[in-house]
């Protein structure tokens, strides 16, 4: 099912009058239909299945490098995600970081972007999606050992409430070998030592 935008039209049309606005005042004229699709994109993953990049694979003993076989994990750092808080609707937006270790089969890097960008486009809270990411990688792909790390800045958290423009907030997902702290431990090190960018583990 995709977004109903001319639904969310009459509706965002519905809330300014709510809020005591003109929707047809020149400045907000177009904010229905700007509205509809800035929806359209934010939840664009709602009925998408993030099993779906993982599912073509390259064979680590029969693939294009066999005489290199990994022996530790594999490590993404920094990829850019943004995702809508459920409880207000308001965005949070950071890294997320992931590790795994390989069984026979390995995956394209991108496909590890792709499960992280499917499930950030639905209304989200961080630690759900942390672990909906970590379980999208160990139920689909052949893994010992599975790692998430998040660190995001929520709209509810810096705009409303206590208003802390400064803090962020961090998660950790693991599954198999990496459930145990101490296998973890080198990975939550080489994470911190990415570069110093907002929403970058410190």
């Amino acid at each position: 099912m995709t977004v109903d935008k001319a639904r969310v039209e009459r509706l965002t049309r519905e809330l300014l009058e709510a809020i005591g606005e003109d929707p047809d005042r020149p400045g907000l004229r177009q904010t229905p239909s700007r509205m509809a699709e800035l929806y359209g994109e934010f939840f664009a993953g709602v009925s998408e299945d993030p099993a779906g990049p993982l599912a073509r694979t390259i064979s680590v003993s029969r693939g294009p490098a066999p005489d290199t076989l990994p022996s530790g994990a594999v490590l993404l750092r920094d990829i850019r995600f943004r995702s809508v808080c459920e409880h207000h609707l308001l965005p949070f937006a950071g890294h997320a970081h992931i590790a795994y270790l390989p069984g026979e089969q390995v995956v394209g890097l991108g496909a590890l972007v792709k499960v992280v960008e499917i499930l950030a486009a639905r209304p989200q809270v961080q630690e759900r999606l942390g672990e909906q990411i970590a379980d999208a990688i160990a139920d689909h792909l052949d893994t010992r050992g599975v790692l998430v790390v998040l660190d995001a800045v929520h709209g509810c958290v810096t705009m409303r409430g206590g208003r802390q423009p400064e803090a962020s907030t961090l998660t950790i997902s693991a599954r198999g070998e990496f459930s145990d702290a101490t296998a973890r431990a080198e990975l939550i090190a080489l994470i911190g030592t990415g570069p110093a960018t907002p929403g970058a583990v410190r």
